[in-house]
């Protein structure tokens, strides 16, 4: 099957597109795309965090969950939201985060492309949702899609950050071996659990310090 997505994850990936698993997802999100409910993010993102971020290029890897469901927001990365559109709360909880341990201010948009342009992969289990339907399209495909994605990483890259914040992310992770990759954890930063561990994470200095150990040039957060 010919996927529109970055060159190195197509190789990568090529034969996780021959499965039947994926034919059967690519046929609902056609229908559903087609449909009149709106779909996000926009059709020609769904892949848009592995457009900015070839699989040579990747530092870090932050999952997420699903894609936002209201308009205008989803923009195929993870906790990200289009320039303009107000922070949600969980991406306003990480910039307090950053601030805090960091120093940095908090940004004038929510936009991470800039993050995935410096290799941090800001995936999402569940790629598409239905417009104002959260989970809508979890179960149908995407989550085993995005488990090889990280298996693949995980397997044939070395010295990844592997940022896991809340339970779902962190089952997700599971597997990744911890004496091959750093892997992070704490709290989700939804406003319900930001304050039982995900403030005072430090994960972003602590990226950035293994990073570096690692002779990789730290992440601009």
């Amino acid at each position: 099957m010919d996927v529109r997505i970055e060159n190195s994850w197509k190789e990568q990936l090529r034969e996780e597109f021959e499965k039947p698993y994926f034919e059967t997802l690519t046929n609902f999100v056609r229908s559903e795309y087609s449909g009149p409910t709106p779909i996000y993010p926009p059709a020609r993102l769904i892949f848009n965090a592995f457009d900015h971020c070839p699989f040579n290029d990747v530092k870090v890897v932050i999952i997420g969950q699903d894609p936002y469901h209201g308009a205008g927001q989803a923009n195929g990365l993870c906790f990200s939201v289009n320039k303009g559109v107000p922070f949600p709360p969980s991406l306003l909880n990480i910039f307090k985060e950053i601030a805090a341990d960091t120093g940095r201010p908090i940004p004038a948009d929510g936009d991470l492309t800039r993050w995935s342009d410096q290799g941090v992969l800001l995936l999402n289990a569940t790629l598409t949702v239905r417009a104002a339907s959260a989970g809508s399209h979890q179960n149908k495909g995407w989550e085993q899609f995005t488990d090889a994605v990280i298996r693949i990483l995980a397997k044939k890259r070395e010295n990844l950050v592997f940022i896991l914040w809340g339970s779902y992310a962190q089952k997700k992770g599971a597997f990744i071996d911890r004496n091959r990759h750093l892997v992070l954890t704490s709290p989700h930063p939804s406003p319900l659990s930001a304050y039982h561990g995900f403030f005072g994470n430090h994960h972003f200095t602590l990226t950035n310090d293994y990073l570096i150990k690692q002779g990789k040039s730290p992440i601009d957060w």
